[in-house]
């Protein structure tokens, strides 16, 4: 078996400068933080753009369902530039968790409106679910669909929710159908919500397990990029900052003690980026999948969280307030950090992958 190429193409890198491009026009820092503020944290108009505008919702949908027909490698690099801008977009949970749990299934007429942008969907399974792991189902009652599901990302923005029920198959449910309500969040980027459904009607679109497995396997490696957008935005402010910072008449950077700090953040990143591309490119060839994606997790939370961390600290007191806005990026590193399951657990699954017992 050949070693897979990690480094970016070119195609790659110029589909990340286009998504660049539309963020710095689109999703400006101040932008995001007054969103915040208010009831409606996503950014609706900026998923169109992304959606829509440039077709990324699709990527992962062939193209005789008006997909892109890309891979999850081009999704990796989406995900990226969405974490340096922590973006108010259902991408993750859209276009890539509902995605691959319809494709499991098959259900071609949803993926469709998925890759077109004139569908949003969410998968309701709580956010902090690992992959491979038990979930909560709902009741099949006479053909209609009955209880509550928590902690569902980007449910407050979906137009339709894949449900779980105890039936063992995979609904498509109309979130109007739907009672949803937002729960307090600490990512204010990506709020959680409550699904509460009361005689609602379902299609039935096939066999939740093998779907819902799916999707998280793929959530989790993606999300890895995701975290690495997040810690290299915030070790590039950090270090920017610290370059015009002054104290005693010199850069705060120049002080041996913070190039320390700098330095070993650094060394986190670029194995982070190893780790992500890596999860990205097993996802992309179906080879190693899960030891690569176990991998990517069990490194990735850590990583972004202890970046985010030190961004907050070097930026001293203006990294304490609210204007300024590494918040967001500490308050989306530790979301993520607990996002399809944690790092522990990521790491008992490694294990067991490669036989290895735990002490």
């Amino acid at each position: 078996m050949t070693d897979p190429d990690l480094l970016y193409s070119e195609e790659e890198e110029a589909l990340r400068a286009a998504v660049r491009g539309l963020l710095a026009d689109h999703c400006d820092p101040a932008g995001v933080i007054a969103r915040t503020e208010t009831e409606t944290p996503h950014d609706i108009a900026l998923w169109k753009a992304l959606a829509d505008g440039m077709g990324l919702a699709g990527l992962l949908i062939p193209e005789e369902l008006d997909g892109q027909g890309a891979t999850h490698r081009e999704a990796a690099v989406v995900l990226e530039e969405l974490g340096r801008a922590v973006a108010p977009v259902p991408y993750l949970t859209s276009a890539v968790v509902a995605t691959e749990a319809l494709l499991e299934c098959g259900a071609d007429d949803l993926l469709t409106e998925l890759a077109t942008a004139t569908t949003i969907g969410a998968l309701a399974v709580a956010l902090h679910t690992a992959p491979g792991g038990p979930f909560p189902t709902v009741r099949l009652e006479n053909g209609t669909l009955h209880g509550q599901l928590t902690g569902i990302a980007d449910a407050a923005v979906a137009d339709v929710l894949l449900v779980p029920a105890d039936d063992g198959g995979l609904y498509a449910v109309a979130a109007d159908d739907a009672t949803v309500t937002a729960q307090p969040s600490l990512d204010l980027t990506r709020p959680v919500a409550t699904v509460v459904l009361d005689g609602a009607p379902g299609r039935r679109l096939g066999d939740a397990e093998p779907a819902v497995r799916r999707a998280l396997r793929a959530a989790a490696g993606l999300l890895a990029s995701e975290q690495l957008g997040v810690a290299d935005w915030t070790l590039t402010e950090t270090v920017r900052y610290l370059k015009e910072r002054k104290q005693f008449n010199r850069p705060v950077g120049g002080f041996q003690a913070l190039k320390h700090r700098l330095a070993q953040l650094w060394l986190e990143v670029v194995n982070l980026r190893a780790a992500a591309r890596g999860a990205a490119d097993a996802l992309a060839t179906g080879a190693d999948t899960d030891v690569a994606v176990a991998v990517a997790q069990a490194y990735a939370a850590p990583v972004a969280v202890h970046a985010a961390e030190e961004a907050l600290q070097l930026h001293a007191g203006i990294g304490m307030t609210w204007e300024h806005p590494v918040h967001l990026y500490l308050k989306r590193a530790k979301a993520d950090s607990i996002a399809y399951g944690t790092a522990g657990a990521h790491r008992a699954a490694l294990a067991e992958l490669v036989d290895l017992q735990a002490p």
